[in-house]
């Protein structure tokens, strides 16, 4: 697979190894899983966007490229599928705890026609990118 430079030998690069400190870990998967709410909270906020008079939900698929990030990004920190998938736990935690009437009988995931189905248009644009990535996992298949 190529020799690199002429003469020189490959070298590892240990700044680009995330570092084994199991407290900086345990901060970073925290931020992460912060970041699932923030993700579900702005990403329901925006599911209602129309582009003149259709409603085009954009952020549910934000959202599900932004949670695969973020499960990602936790892949990174642990070597446990489990905990990898902290960010998306979190995301659907809060996505659920949306469905529910807030003080005064507010409802966040309400419409008529296509955004009738809002909530489960961004359950499976949001949840099923970052699952898959969860499951293809080649830790999990070697």
């Amino acid at each position: 697979m190529g020799g690199g430079f002429a003469g020189r030998s490959a070298r590892q690069h240990p700044d680009l190894t995330p570092p084994s400190d199991t407290v900086l870990g345990g901060v970073v998967l925290a931020l992460l899983a912060v970041d699932g709410v923030i993700s579900a909270v702005v990403g329901a906020l925006l599911l209602p966007s129309y582009i003149g008079p259709i409603p085009l939900p954009v952020s549910a698929l934000a959202a599900g490229a932004l949670n695969a990030a973020l499960v990602w990004a936790a892949m990174q920190w642990t070597d446990s599928m489990r905990v990898a998938g902290l960010p998306l736990w979190t995301w659907l935690a809060t996505v659920v705890a949306m469905t529910f009437g807030g003080p005064g009988g507010d409802v966040i995931f309400a419409g008529r026609g296509l955004m009738a189905y809002g909530s489960l248009i961004f359950i499976a644009a949001g949840a099923l990118p970052p699952a898959a990535m969860l499951r293809l996992d080649p830790r999990l298949n070697p």
